[in-house]
């Protein structure tokens, strides 16, 4: 009778605690629309796997060791003299290790397959946004397109899309969750990341590295378009767009802090402006031959 009630009660502290960690949880990595996530959710499920090789049988044996050896067992033989099992030293040590070794062979792998920076192979020509982190939004640059975005960003599915980020004040991060990697944006740098988009839909991006008191609501939409031809459609529309980036200084307007700006578009920036915000830093230059071409 205690073994049942022991398990009743094990079985509503789990329900209770599934239902606290599931709550309002949306799986965005468990549900990727791209293939540098598909790739990103096997390697989250293969590492979770190896480790509930130990971490199972460590909690049932921590349930079953405190059932049996509880105060109350008189009938469980007490050897306190006891101290070492070569078997035991055996497993607790060997299984641990392999897996250990597993996980370091695909981490090694991943790693290098999962570049960020690493071109998609596709026969897709890439498309080239460039992309500034701001106090709190997000600015997408289209150098070819000589259009830009605020808090939100359009791009075709079956088409590589090569991010170039940097940040105009402060550190941030930069993720997609539904289609992979984040990285982080920063001043003075260019950091690049290639991402693709195998469904059409709208995908939620964000900033995920904590930048002030705006953090929270430095969110924008990214847009899977069905092909090349409904994207060249939505580039002219944003070009009827009376808003225009013409200089440094509408560019520091729009830069100037502010929370929950709604989406934007402009239909023409200056040429070089992602250049500018990424060399208004001191040292900046240090890195542009090898990251701006």
């Amino acid at each position: 009778m205690e073994v049942l009630k022991y398990r009743r009660i094990a079985s509503r502290i789990c329900v209770v605690l599934t239902t606290l960690i599931l709550n309002g949880c949306q799986f965005a990595l468990l549900d990727p629309k791209g293939s540098i996530g598909v790739q990103e959710k096997e390697l989250i499920i293969k590492a979770l796997l190896l480790m509930l090789i130990v971490v199972i049988p460590v909690i049932l044996m921590t349930i079953y060791f405190a059932y049996r050896y509880r105060e109350s067992n008189t009938d469980e033989e007490y050897a306190p003299d006891w101290s070492h099992s070569t078997k035991i030293e055996v497993v607790v040590w060997t299984i641990p290790i392999i897996i250990i070794a597993i996980l370091a062979t695909i981490t090694w792998r991943s790693t290098h397959e999962l570049e960020p920076s690493k071109p998609i192979a596709s026969d897709a020509k890439p498309i080239t946004i460039e992309v500034v982190s701001l106090d709190w939004k997000w600015l997408f640059i289209y150098p070819e397109q000589d259009i830009a975005t605020v808090n939100y960003v359009v791009f075709p599915k079956n088409v590589p899309v090569q991010f170039k980020l940097t940040s105009d004040n402060i550190m941030n991060a930069f993720f997609i969750p539904q289609l992979g990697s984040q990285i982080y944006a920063m001043p003075g740098m260019v950091t690049k990341l290639n991402l693709i988009a195998n469904h059409r839909g709208d995908f939620k991006g964000f900033g995920s590295s904590y930048s002030g008191k705006g953090f929270s609501e430095m969110k924008f939409t990214a847009t899977s378009l069905e092909n090349r031809h409904a994207f060249s459609s939505w580039v002219q529309q944003v070009k009827m767009s009376p808003n225009r980036i013409e200089d440094w200084e509408q560019f520091r307007a729009i830069a100037s802090p502010s929370v929950g700006d709604p989406a934007e578009s402009f239909s023409s920036v200056p040429p070089f402006l992602f250049n500018d915000v990424v060399t208004q830093h001191p040292g900046s230059m240090n890195c542009l031959p090898e990251t701006l071409g």
